[in-house]
């Protein structure tokens, strides 16, 4: 996976580094599928002037489509947390959609069962 980070106005890198190193490792796993060289994964962090709030944008390319999450909380961890579980929410239902698993739920059956009172 090729991994790009954009930083505006945030003076530590460190910490942002080490929590998307550790959230890049649990994409991989769901991106097994895909040659790495083919999966691109783009972040932006920044700070909002107003708030003080720290906003993590994502931007992950696929050969089969392109999925964009945000994150905004107080702290990097946070927005870190939250764009990138709305990106593995989207990463699941992209494969999902690709499996076609919606034609292999089973549709349930009526019950038969007749109710005897006593």
């Amino acid at each position: 996976m090729k991994l790009s980070i954009n930083y505006k106005h945030v003076e530590s890198h460190k910490p942002v580094e080490v929590e998307v190193e550790r959230h890049v490792a649990k994409l991989q796993k769901l991106l097994k599928s895909y040659s790495p060289d083919l999966v691109q994964l783009h972040g932006g962090f920044s700070v909002n002037p107003h708030t003080q709030e720290l906003c993590c944008a994502l931007t992950l390319s696929l050969p089969s489509g392109t999925l964009r999450a945000t994150g905004e909380a107080a702290t990097v961890r946070t927005s870190c947390k939250k764009a990138f579980s709305d990106l593995e929410a989207q990463v699941k239902k992209h494969q999902e959609k690709l499996r076609k698993d919606y034609e292999w739920k089973r549709k349930r059956r009526p019950s038969t069962r007749e109710v005897v009172l006593t």
